[in-house]
Parts: structure tokens; C-alpha cells; sequence
């Protein structure tokens, strides 16, 4: 049996399972290739990691609290893990651990065009914008980052070659961000806080809490929310009702997983299967993957 996993802490309520089960069935691979989570505590995850590329497991998704960890396990890790600095997919050849991170691949594939030319938006300066701001500089778009703390933004830009937008107003209907939007001064605009994260249904007191009018959104805009739940965003829902091109988190995690798989089995993955799991169980639960 060749065996997958995915390794976070908690991890009950991890939508990759499902996803996963149902793309190794897609592909015929069922009865030998498997997929299960893994809780980990970070004082355990080195020596759950170790155990898992000595034993028969291909290879393991890693989500919070163990990303940074993972990275710095790895013998061999990609050009994305290393400017990222962190890893979400593992993989065991030979009993060796490589690294990679396929959340700026995934990003980049959810988009409905490449980003190049286009000026982006970023809020937030986490380990999700992260990736997101490198995806977008290393494909040619011009990028700004906001975040509630200044100084992480600017620190962030100057890593990756990009810049930091000037926070001259604390309210939404006053900030940088509004008037930058109300002047079309931006194609692209990506949430990767976690304002509306595994809420029921995302509120417009938890949208008032990012420095912009979403109503100022339109069919110029493409909107990428990588937050999500059991219901849209607020964000998403406004945005999409302005006429934006609106990408769901959910459709981020689906692409991720699938870049994963495509890496362990050297085989396409149907994006349509995972997509129908993932947004099944998505349904059914109010703890979102990360």
C-alpha cells in the first residue's frame, strides 16, 4: 500500500482526506494507494516525519502548526519552499525527505488569467501571503502589500521584491486601500488575512475589519479570498454581487491538493472530483483547512 497523509495539529476537520480519497479513486489507484490524517504535536512532528520516510508512506501534506518545520527537515526542497520558507508537501523518495510548496502554485492556477502585467493587492504579510506575493512577483506583476502591522508588511516586500502600501487611514471607508481601489489602482486584489475564516456565514462587521469598501470592487477586479467556511464571505458575496471575478479558498485548497498528488503519483489529478469532495465536506464543517 502506498500511503499518504496529511500532518497538522488539529486536523480533524481536514477537508484533504476526502479530497484525496475521492481523486485516488478517480484515477483507479484505490486499492493501493491510501490517504488518512495524522495529529501532530510539534514537539513530535521531526520523529512522526522521520518514522513516515522510513516506513511505506510516498509522501504527506503539512499544514499549521508545521509548515516552517518542515522546510527545515527537508534534505532537498524546491525554489518555491526556499523563498516561501515553508513547506506544505513532503515527499520520500528512497527514504530521503524533499520538500515543496505548492500554495503559490495553487494560487497561480486558481487564477482565470496570468498575472503578469496586472497590479496586485495583498492583504495580509502571513505565511499564506507569502506565497501569494512570491507567485505574483516571480510571474511578473507589480505587487502591494497591507497588513494591520506595518512594519511586517514592509519587512515582506523587501524580501520579495515588493512594496508596501502606505496606511494613511484607520477605517475602512478612509483608508489607502478604498481610495486605491475607488481609482482602479488595482487589477487584483487577494484577502489572505483571516477575516471571515470558518465562520457560518461571514459578517459585515468582520469585513468593516479590513481597510476597504467592497463595494468599490468591480468588473475590473479579480477578488481571491483565501479565507472561507461553510458559507462565502461576506467579501466574496460583495464583491461577486459587483460584478468582480471572484476565486474562493476553497478552490485554492482543491488546486494545492492536486498539485500535490501530481507530484507523488506522476499523474494528472481530476480537479473536478477533488472539487466535488472538498466542497461536500466543506458543507458539513465549520473548521477550516490551512
Amino acid at each position: 500500500m502506498h500511503r499518504l497523509a496529511v500532518l497538522g495539529q488539529p486536523i480533524s476537520h481536514s477537508r484533504s482526506p476526502a479530497m484525496h480519497t475521492a481523486a485516488l479513486a478517480e484515477l483507479g489507484l484505490a486499492g493501493e494507494w491510501s490517504y488518512e490524517a495524522i495529529e501532530v504535536v510539534p514537539a513530535e512532528f521531526e520523529a512522526r516525519v522521520r518514522e513516515m520516510a522510513a516506513a511505506s508512506f510516498v509522501g504527506a501534506n503539512v499544514t499549521v502548526p508545521h509548515k516552517v518545520a518542515a522546510l527545515e527537515l527537508a534534505g532537498d526542497a524546491s525554489e518555491a519552499a526556499l523563498a516561501i520558507g515553508a513547506a506544505n508537501t513532503l515527499s520520500f523518495p528512497a527514504g530521503r525527505i524533499a520538500a515543496e510548496n505548492t500554495d503559490a502554485t495553487a494560487f497561480l492556477d486558481s487564477l482565470p488569467a496570468p498575472p503578469a502585467g496586472s497590479r496586485a493587492l495583498v492583504l495580509g504579510a502571513g505565511g499564506s501571503a507569502r506565497a501569494v506575493v512570491w507567485a505574483l512577483v516571480t510571474h511578473g506583476a507589480e505587487v502591494a502589500i497591507w497588513n494591520r502591522t506595518p512594519e511586517r508588511a514592509q519587512r515582506l516586500a523587501q524580501e520579495l521584491g515588493a512594496q508596501a502600501l502606505e496606511v494613511t487611514g484607520h477605517g475602512s471607508q478612509d483608508s489607502a486601500v478604498s481610495r486605491e481601489l475607488s481609482g482602479s489602482g488595482f487589477d487584483l486584489l487577494v484577502n489572505a488575512t483571516t477575516v471571515g475564516m470558518g465562520t457560518a456565514r461571514g459578517s459585515a462587521a468582520d469585513l468593516k475589519s479590513l481597510p476597504l469598501r467592497a463595494d468599490l470592487l468591480g468588473k475590473t477586479h479579480q477578488l481571491v479570498d483565501l479565507a472561507y467556511g461553510p458559507a462565502e464571505t461576506e467579501l466574496a458575496r460583495t464583491a461577486r454581487a459587483r460584478g468582480a471575478t471572484v476565486v474562493d479558498g476553497l478552490e485554492v485548497l482543491v488546486r494545492q491538493g492536486a498539485a500535490s498528488l501530481r507530484i507523488w503519483t506522476g499523474l494528472e489529478p481530476p480537479i473536478e472530483a477533488m472539487r466535488r469532495a472538498a466542497r461536500a465536506t466543506w458543507k458539513s464543517s465549520s473548521v477550516p483547512d490551512t
